[in-house]
């Protein structure tokens, strides 16, 4: 075929493929709970710079440093069971496209409940975690005292902060991102007014950035609960007290469960050997990887937002057995994540020095920055495509794909590059490991779909 006519027959391709979704309704709730869920996720890091910069201006810095330190034990804890909020999605919007209310009902009875039991067990073993994670973390006394103080008053948190990934799942599975909005701005704007009485206002440093944290997740608990109550009545949730704890569900549950917190656990290990192994390359390595990473966590969060959107969508047409729409739906998610991943990778390695420089004014900092801010398109080119067929596997609740997929881009993509990385000295190489853990998460999921659909 001539090139012109192919780019015509694709043209053609891509506009009848637009106009069916359009059609179908599908576009506009794509782009509409896309929307919606962006602007919740990028709540969350505005939050914490906020944080960050409060406790940055206190007399003494290691209340920021301590803080900082025991963030990791806190996104090691809560990331891992994020589950909570993966899974209940994926089956919500299944039992919604089965137009089933009563399952609908007892899988966010059911997850509540696992999250409540889970945020007990926190409770009651937050001492001997806090010792255990302190005596794997490295930094001087002071630093450790601060970080522990925060530790011991946010932890207080932990019931309604996993309870809270049941709510944000529940409502997304419904597509009712509205509600997610809402919920995402009063436990960040909570945390950031806290934040300011308790840190600037009352003087309790790193113990009141503890408490922040854990008061506002009460707070959106608390409002969560009121939006369920507004439409659930307290006879029906009774009438299914008997069907919360079904053998076949709680196992199936589990089984969903235990996979999607395995690939959790590979990816945020990924991320942390590339920020020790940056570590042992010296501290202009680790500023330089520091500062790229926060790009692309800050890149992530607009994406997950694509991702959560597919997910959705991806429940709901599975339940409602209509296979025919979901490959156009992905193709659609996909290209538009790529494009916005590109888009804003391409405007940082375009403009490293204007934009890298808001954060850092280290000269040898910028000058490291300049070599390796390319790799930000590999890293969220492939990223963009792979946490898309995560939204759309978590839709089909296909938690053997994602764990198998990630466990084999940490072990093959990942850990072969980043060991040479490490004995070559190489920061190069190190981009490259994580460009490469990237685009097998990408591929892998990615030769997985017709199999599904054919399924």
């Amino acid at each position: 075929m001539h090139p012109s006519h192919q780019n015509q027959a694709q043209w053609l391709n891509r506009s009848l493929l637009l106009f069916a979704l359009e059609r179908d309704g599908i576009l506009s709730r794509f782009f509409r709970l896309a929307f919606i869920n962006i602007l919740s996720n990028l709540m969350v890091p505005l939050a914490g710079f906020l944080s960050v910069a409060f406790l940055g201006h206190l007399s003494e810095i290691r209340h920021l440093a301590g803080v900082t330190l025991s963030t990791i034990l806190f996104n090691y804890l809560y990331r891992t069971l994020g589950f909570l909020r993966m899974s209940t999605t994926g089956v919500t919007a299944q039992a919604v496209g089965r137009k089933d209310r009563e399952a609908v009902l007892t899988i966010g009875l059911r997850s509540g409940l696992i999250a409540l039991l889970l945020g007990m067990i926190i409770l009651i073993l937050h001492s001997p975690a806090r010792i255990l994670g302190f005596a794997l973390l490295s930094a001087a006394p002071e630093v450790k005292a601060s970080g522990q103080a925060y530790y011991d008053a946010r932890i207080w948190g932990a019931p309604a902060t996993l309870l809270n990934f049941v709510l944000v799942g529940w409502f997304l599975g419904r597509e009712q991102s509205g509600k997610v909005l809402f919920l995402s701005i009063v436990g960040n704007g909570a945390n950031i007014l806290l934040d300011y009485i308790l840190i600037v206002r009352c003087g309790w440093e790193s113990v009141g950035a503890g408490l922040a944290t854990a008061i506002s997740q009460y707070l959106m608990c608390l409002v969560g609960m009121i939006l369920v109550s507004r439409e659930v009545r307290w006879q029906e949730i009774r009438s299914l007290a008997g069907k919360i704890l079904a053998a076949s569900a709680v196992k199936e549950s589990f089984k969903l469960n235990s996979n999607i917190f395995i690939r959790t656990l590979a990816f945020l290990s990924t991320f942390s050997l590339f920020t020790n192994l940056s570590s042992a390359m010296g501290t202009i390595v680790l500023a330089e990887n520091a500062l790229l990473l926060q790009v692309i966590t800050l890149v992530v969060y607009a994406i997950d937002g694509l991702a959560y959107a597919t997910e959705s969508l991806t429940g709901i047409l599975t339940g409602q057995r209509d296979s025919d729409r979901l490959l156009p739906l992905l193709r659609m998610a996909g290209e538009t994540s790529l494009l916005v991943g590109l888009t804003l990778a391409l405007s940082f390695a375009l403009f490293p020095d204007s934009l890298f420089g808001l954060l850092t004014n280290h000269a040898e900092v910028l000058d490291s920055l300049n070599r390796d801010v390319f790799w930000l398109l590999p890293v969220l080119g492939f990223g963009a495509i792979a946490f898309v067929l995560d939204g759309y596997f978590l839709g089909l609740s296909e938690g053997a794909t994602l764990r198998n997929t990630a466990l084999a881009a940490t072990l093959v993509g990942f850990a072969p590059i980043a060991i040479a990385a490490w004995l070559f000295h190489s920061s190069s190489l190190l981009w490259l490991a994580m460009s490469a853990f990237m685009a097998a998460r990408a591929v892998l999921l990615a030769v997985r779909v017709p199999r599904m659909l054919k399924g």
